[in-house]
């Protein structure tokens, strides 16, 4: 969930909004043009060709994709990114494909969520981890289009107040609670607007203990995320909704100014014009297309 991780997590979004997917992929293209590892379509096969890519790559020969761990389902299963099962590890192995890898040539290696979006050299071709785009994160580094749209949903323990009373509001009044860095917590802090100023804990498995505790009221988490939680991971916790979609979306996160994020936009147009992406929401996702949402 994270940050997560990210419902709703990982709506309007972080600190300073949402980079719109022509803005990313504006960017993307600026820096093929402008970058010494710009593939080169000098062999005629295409900028984006398996050959015309290497010069790109973190390791020429191999796609290095980076997430978190664990790795939470829905986004991915058993803890096992490279299974390419789960929302985000199928998608992770589509756009390979479409870059023209083999399963065998993606290399998973592991990348705290908040280091993901930190300034600085990567070790990574892309990450990918319910990684919500905003503009202050993309000061940072490169977002490619948006693959999943990122709605926030609320979690709170069955019968307390806020489950039962959480208009705006009502929510300005309970103590919440998030994960440093996250834009859940971004969330919570530019719509909800709480008169408490929110607990921020290290990573989610301390803002579920906190929840379990009742140290908070509640936790946002992007809706797959809070889904899970709330029916698999806390006891006697309930999803009360989630919030009105802002258009918020994840995108797979690359080195500043890489080149390659330009052609995994051209990836990811693919596959939603042929329903690729559609399809693996329908198939890992499917239950969470449909939540009641918290009204204004």
């Amino acid at each position: 969930m994270k940050r997560r991780p990210t419902v709703l997590a990982r709506t309007v979004l972080a600190r300073t909004g949402v980079v719109t997917a022509a803005v990313a992929l504006t960017a993307g293209l600026a820096a093929c043009s402008s970058i010494a590892k710009t593939p080169s379509a000098a062999d005629g096969s295409g900028a984006c060709s398996p050959k015309s890519i290497q010069a790109a790559l973190y390791h020429k020969g191999v796609l290095t994709v980076a997430t978190d761990k664990p790795a939470y389902p829905p986004w991915f299963e058993n803890n096992d990114p490279a299974n390419g099962k789960g929302y985000e590890s199928a998608v992770a192995y589509a756009v390979a494909g479409r870059l023209g890898f083999k399963a065998s040539q993606v290399h998973w290696v592991y990348e705290p969520f908040n280091d993901s979006y930190a300034p600085g050299p990567k070790k990574f071709d892309f990450d990918i981890n319910e990684i919500s785009v905003s503009a202050q994160r993309a000061q940072a580094v490169t977002f490619s289009t948006g693959y999943y749209d990122d709605d926030q949903a609320l979690v709170a323990l069955k019968g307390t107040p806020i489950v039962t009373r959480h208009t705006p509001a009502d929510l300005k009044g309970y103590v919440f609670g998030d994960e440093v860095g996250s834009t859940s917590l971004a969330f919570i802090n530019s719509q909800i607007q709480p008169t408490a100023t929110p607990k921020v804990f290290e990573t989610l498995n301390d803002v579920k203990q906190a929840l379990q505790s009742h140290q908070i009221a509640a936790l946002v988490a992007d809706t797959p995320t809070a889904q899970y939680i709330s029916s698999s991971e806390i006891s006697g916790s309930v999803m009360v909704g989630q919030f009105p979609s802002s258009g918020a979306h994840f995108g797979l996160l690359f080195p500043k100014g890489d080149a390659l994020a330009a052609c995994a936009d051209k990836a990811l147009a693919t596959l939603t014009s042929n329903g690729t992406l559609r399809r693996l929401q329908r198939q890992y996702l499917q239950v969470y297309l449909k939540v009641p949402v918290i009204k204004p």
